[in-house]
C-alpha cells in the first residue's frame, strides 16, 4: 500500500535522480542525515512531499524513560512544539538533471510497507537511480581521503562501481534501512547503490585521562568523497569547494586536538598511535581516468581558443 506518501508536486526532468538519506543506525559522520541537509541547502531544495510516519514509530519502550517517545515542549503550561519523526522529500533543477533528496527517520516497524512507500515515490517520479547515504565508524586516520564502501541493486551495476574507487561490501549482520531497500529495488528491476564511508573514531575507553571515546560527528571529508562520486556517476556537477575548504578546517581543528592530548597525556602516545594508523593505511584515492581526460581537454581547448585550425570539441 501507498497511503502514507503525500507528493504535491510532480517535477519533470529528463533524468531524475533521487538520493536518499536517514536519521539512523548507519549515520556515521552524520554522512546518512547531515548531507541531506547540507544539499538541501546548497541546491535551495523546495519541499516537494512526505511519508507519513503514520505506523512506522513506536511511541515507548517498556522499561525505558524516554528513548524513542516524542520530545514536547511546553512553555507556562502550553504544548509550544512536539517533535515527531518525519520523512520529508525535496527536489532541485540542477545541470539539467532532476534531482530529488529524501531525508527522513529509519523506521522501527512496517519496514516492507515504509519500503513500498519509498520505491512508490520512485515510479510515480520516474527516478532513473536512488542513490543511498550511510556511515560507519572505524579506526582510521583523520587525515586520509575515507574508504567507501558500495553496495548495489542490480548485478550490470557492478562494473560501473568497480571503476569509482569504492570497495564493494561483504557485510553479513543486521540490514539498515538502505541495504533493505537495496535489495526490494532489485527484485523490481530498480537501480539502487548506497555509499557508505568509513569514519574516524578513537576509543581510548582503556585509560582515564582522556574521553572514553573521540569521532567526528560531522564528517566533512566523507561528505566530499561521497559526492565526488555521485558528480561523477551522474554528471551532477555540483560545486564541491565549500566541502573541500570545511575538508581542510577539520584536519586543521583535529591536529590541534591531538596536539593537546599529546600535551596532557604524552604516556599515552596518542601522535604516535595516530601516525601508525597513517603509515598502515592504503587509500583509494578517486582520479577517474575520464575525468582526468576531460580536464586535459578542457585545457588544451581554452588554450587553443579563437585558434581556426581547430573545427571540433570535445566530447
Amino acid at each position: 500500500m501507498t497511503d502514507a506518501v503525500e507528493i504535491l508536486e510532480h517535477p519533470e526532468a529528463e533524468e531524475m535522480y533521487m538520493i536518499v538519506g536517514w536519521r539512523q543506525w548507519a549515520d556515521a559522520g552524520s554522512t546518512s542525515s547531515g548531507l541531506p541537509d547540507y544539499l538541501i541547502e546548497q541546491t535551495k531544495a523546495r519541499k516537494i512531499g512526505s511519508i507519513r510516519p503514520d505506523g512506522f514509530y513506536l511511541f515507548q519502550i517498556p522499561g525505558t524513560h524516554d528513548l524513542v517517545r516524542p520530545v514536547v515542549k511546553f512553555e507556562q503550561g502550553y504544548p509550544e512544539s512536539l517533535e515527531t519523526q518525519h520523512n520529508d522529500l525535496y527536489y532541485a533543477d540542477h545541470n539539467q538533471h532532476g534531482l530529488l533528496i529524501f531525508i527522513g527517520d529509519e523506521p522501527q516497524m512496517d519496514i516492507e510497507r515504509y519500503t513500498k512507500s519509498i520505491l512508490h515515490i520512485v515510479k510515480t517520479l520516474s527516478v532513473k537511480r536512488i542513490i543511498g547515504l550511510g556511515g560507519v565508524y572505524g579506526e582510521l586516520p583523520y587525515n586520509k581521503e575515507r574508504m567507501i564502501s558500495s553496495i548495489y541493486s542490480l548485478t550490470e551495476m557492478k562494473e560501473e562501481l568497480q571503476n569509482i574507487a569504492v570497495n564493494l561490501s561483504d557485510y553479513h549482520g543486521g540490514a539498515s534501512v538502505g541495504s533493505y531497500i537495496c535489495r526490494r529495488s532489485g527484485e523490481q528491476g530498480i537501480e539502487y547503490v548506497s555509499f557508505y564511508a568509513f569514519v574516524p573514531a578513537y576509543d581510548f575507553s582503556n585509560t582515564a585521562q582522556v574521553a572514553n571515546s573521540i569521532r567526528i560527528e560531522n564528517d566533512y571529508m566523507a561528505w566530499l568523497g561521497i559526492m565526488q562520486r555521485i558528480n561523477h556517476m551522474i554528471h551532477l556537477e555540483l560545486d564541491l569547494a565549500d566541502l573541500e575548504e570545511k575538508s581542510k578546517e577539520l584536519i586543521e581543528l583535529f591536529d590541534k586536538r591531538i596536539a593537546e592530548l599529546d600535551d596532557e597525556s604524552p604516556q599515552l602516545g596518542v601522535r604516535d598511535y595516530i601516525n601508525r594508523l597513517s603509515d598502515e593505511f592504503v587509500p583509494i584515492p578517486f582520479s577517474p581516468l575520464d575525468d582526468v581526460w576531460e580536464q586535459e581537454l578542457r585545457r588544451l581547448f581554452d588554450q587553443s581558443d579563437g585558434d581556426d585550425r581547430l573545427d571540433v570539441e570535445p566530447e
